[in-house]
């Protein structure tokens, strides 16, 4: 398992406002194969997620084996136990890549 790596994940069941569920998820932690741990940017196909911040649209591809046009919700940021892993479904693409780290950053950075 690497960096951007497109992962089914079997997220736990939570409140309405976090997702859950089987559903895709960006890794986005450098690779540390002693944790048992895993930081991931869920997945959605729910286009209306975009008016949240932090938030980048990735469209469908062989590369990346999504299906439908897709929302990554950094804002929804989390490690999750790696036995949640289904499997792998494909790679985010560079360019796709580079926006969420800049995403990530805006949101975790401190204010000015």
């Amino acid at each position: 398992m690497a960096r951007g790596d497109i992962l089914l994940v079997a997220l736990p069941e939570s409140d309405k406002r976090e997702e859950k569920g089987n559903r895709p998820a960006i890794a986005v932690q450098t690779e540390v194969t002693s944790s048992p741990m895993l930081m991931v940017v869920p997945v959605t196909s729910s286009l209306g997620a975009a008016r949240f911040p932090f938030t980048v649209r990735v469209e469908p591809s062989k590369l990346n084996g999504l299906s439908l046009p897709s929302i990554a919700m950094v804002f929804q940021l989390r490690a999750i136990d790696r036995k949640r892993i289904v499997r792998k479904i494909g790679e985010l693409e560079p360019e796709y890549m580079s926006q969420l780290d800049v995403e990530i950053w805006q949101m975790l950075k401190s204010p000015d």
